[in-house]
């Protein structure tokens, strides 16, 4: 007769009917060209659907309902027996015979008893009598004789699987074996007694999705069933990790309850204190390196062929390696990279330097070391020509299996060395990283070198590349401090020009009062401005402070009275108390370049004039010249070019420095001019009442 039903079988129906339908959809996402995977994929959904029968009939048990419920449960068994089958070898072991025979006799045998099964359970709406007197007996005989024959059926299959192949096949064996005995009990006890134990039926669903991690771990290691199921290493040692978890707490929770029961008066103090102990030991249990390493080396070698789960390792090696964290260094995380690979908790790590020799460029939960290996080293060069990853203790216990390798006394003294990795960069060594002992004894086996060399290159690109960068950096670095000093080379030809055009004149003026004043009045502004143009040299390219408002009158009257002779004299135009945005000693080197390219293009007796005015929401500067004008082409390739002059003497800076700084402050320099037309020069400053803009290399910098 049908059991009653609860929640207890709701939820474990439902439980069930989750897992298997997550898991058929998983197969149903992955390759399935081969037919067995087809079988694979149709057990799980016909069990699913047995588990959406159980949960319906928990909610509305009827005679209909628990005949749905028990033709699904053939059709589930069926399916399993099925894929059982399929995995018979042909051939029993050391027999030449094809064991085709007994595959057709099983599945024959099991058809029978499943058919036998169903017919009974569809006369019982129709035979009410026979069903009360026979039927479920029967039913119960048959479904017995069915889990047996599903029993001998997994140990038939794993008797007569080749011993290499086991392993693969075991999961599934004892995923089935557990199914099928658990169904044993329950209609052995059901033949009994007339009646299906309540309880049993009731978690039988989840007893069936239990078999789900086993199913799982079989199709892993049975490739050509051509279902990749994907088990993670990270579930599996989370998984293994709580249900160690669980069977601790299980049993100290059943040692506290018996302290508290055999503790008296204080049994409940006892308990309570016990507990507490129990899972602070827990907590610092979990907590510590070496038992996840252990835990993670067993969970690796017992449930995968393979050690390591390479995707993940490898995204875990670059993330660190490429982390922006300032907590640990680049040379830092360079180690700790190698050394996760293998569960090492410190090393340290030797770089080459410029004379070839390897010197210790950064250690990790290590002291330091302050030995390093000269370019010849026979050490250097035996890893050189070998790249092999160095065993430091089997090196001194076999030193036959390393021919032609000395390694230093030092190295072999360090407390816990483990493993010399060297960092290959070409054909060359760009350095060589050590490890300490690990958390966990780990095997230094063909997969364990072959990743650490994969993971060495990685980390020597990377650190090649970083220093690479450096080089990079501090040229660029170079190259700005020589574009400065070719400015304050250039203003500094400018300011000697005027001291020798001082020397000069003095030799007929030097009794003149005017002249002496007017020479002490110059020797002081030359001797501020060789001083700001070394505190430039000193803070860099970029002004020390903002640009703010100046008053271009006294700018352009200095200007004229420093260039103004007697062959050509300036002419001003300005506006009254006319002001600009900048830096007055470089706007007063940029209009001075400027009129002094007009006054040495211009010949004796030509005219030369500066006119300053406002326009809108910039202020305008004008420099023209009656002198021989410059090409278009001159203009486009050259003019503002660095280094191009068409001056003997001159250096090609000052209208490329110009340029810069105008457009610096946000302005800009046009050009009219045509040869033998002479020349005019419009600077675009921005008018003070416009907002001070950050200069260029200030906003390239951020």
């Amino acid at each position: 007769m049908p059991p009653s039903v609860d929640s207890l079988s709701a939820i474990s129906y439902g439980l069930g009917l989750l897992a298997f339908v997550g898991f058929s959809f998983q197969l149903a996402l992955r390759s399935q060209s081969s037919w067995r995977a087809r079988l694979l994929l149709v057990a799980s959904a016909m069990t699913a659907l047995w588990e959406l029968g159980g949960l319906v009939y928990s909610f509305w048990p009827s005679t209909w309902l628990w005949l749905g419920y028990q033709l699904t449960d053939a059709a589930r068994f069926g399916a399993w027996v099925a894929l059982a089958g399929s995995l018979l070898p042909d051939k029993e072991p050391n027999d030449r015979a094809p064991r085709t025979r007994t595959r057709l006799r099983l599945a024959l045998g099991a058809a029978g008893i499943l058919a036998g099964a169903s017919l009974v359970s569809l006369l019982g709406p129709y035979a009410p009598e026979l069903a009360r007197t026979h039927g479920t007996r029967w039913v119960f005989s048959l479904w017995v004789a069915a889990s047996v024959c599903g029993l001998a059926l997994c140990e038939h299959l794993f008797r007569n699987t080749p011993e290499d192949r086991r392993w693969a096949i075991k999961p599934l064996c004892v995923a089935l074996g557990a199914s099928f005995g658990f169904d044993l009990c329950m209609f052995s006890e059901g033949m009994l007694l007339r009646a299906l134990d309540h309880d049993l039926w009731s978690i039988r669903g989840l007893v069936q999705a239990l078999t789900i991690p086993l199913i799982m771990i079989a199709t892993v290691r049975n490739r050509d069933w051509t279902i990749d199921v994907a088990v993670s290493r990270t579930v599996v040692f989370r998984s293994t990790a709580l249900l160690l978890s669980g069977v601790y707490l299980l049993a100290v929770a059943t040692a506290g309850y018996y302290v508290r029961y055999f503790g008296g008066d204080w049994g409940k103090a006892i308990q309570a204190a016990f507990l507490f102990a129990a899972l602070l030991l827990l907590a610092l249990v979990f907590s510590s390196g070496a038992i996840r390493s252990r835990l993670r080396v067993l969970v690796s070698k017992h449930f995968f062929s393979y050690r390591y789960d390479y995707r993940e390792e490898w995204l875990r090696f670059t993330n660190l390696l490429a982390a922006s964290s300032g907590e640990l260094s680049i040379a830092e995380r360079s180690i700790k990279a190698l050394g996760d690979l293998v569960e090492s908790p410190a090393g340290a790590l030797w770089l080459r330097g410029e004379d070839g020799a390897l010197r210790s460029a950064g250690r990790w939960n290590l002291t330091a070391i302050p030995q390093e290996h000269s370019a010849n080293s026979a050490l250097l060069a035996f890893l050189a020509r070998t790249g092999w990853v160095l065993d430091l203790p089997e090196c001194k216990a076999r030193p036959d299996r390393y021919p032609g390798l000395t390694l230093p006394g030092w190295l072999t003294e360090i407390p816990g060395a483990w493993l010399l990795i060297p960092l290959p960069s070409g054909d060359s060594l760009i350095g060589l990283v050590l490890l300490v002992s690990p958390r966990t004894p780990v095997e230094v086996n063909w997969e364990v070198r072959d990743l650490l060399k994969s993971g060495a290159r990685q980390a020597a690109s990377f650190l090649g590349h970083v220093r690479a960068t450096e080089a990079l950096v501090e040229a660029k670095q170079f190259d700005a401090f020589n574009r400065m000093s070719a400015f304050v080379v250039h203003d500094l030809k400018n300011l000697v020009a005027q001291l020798s055009l001082m020397l000069r004149n003095s030799e007929r003026h030097a009794s003149n009062p005017e002249f002496q004043k007017d020479m002490l009045s110059t020797i002081e502004h030359v001797v501020a401005r060789m001083n700001r143009l070394l505190l430039q040299l000193r803070s860099g390219t970029t002004p020390i402070e903002n640009a703010k408002s100046v008053d271009l009158v006294l700018i352009v009257e200095r200007v004229r009275a420093a260039h103004s002779t007697r062959d050509h004299s300036i002419d001003l135009d300005i506006q009254p108390g006319l002001r600009a945005l900048g830096h007055e000693e470089r706007l007063e080197r940029v209009i001075g370049h400027l009129v002094q390219n007009a006054v040495d293009a211009t010949s004796a007796g030509g005219q030369v004039s500066v006119r300053a005015y406002e326009e809108t929401d910039r202020t305008v500067i004008e420099v023209a010249d009656t002198g021989q004008g410059m090409s278009t082409e001159f203009v486009r390739e050259h003019l503002f070019k660095p280094f191009h002059s068409t001056k003997s003497a001159g250096m090609g800076i000052g209208a490329y420095e110009s340029h810069q700084y105008v457009a610096e402050l946000g302005g800009r320099i046009g050009v009219d001019t045509a040869p033998g037309a002479g020349t005019r020069i419009r600077v675009l400053l921005p008018s003070p009442g416009a907002a001070s803009p950050e200069p260029r290399c200030r906003q390239e910098a951020a």
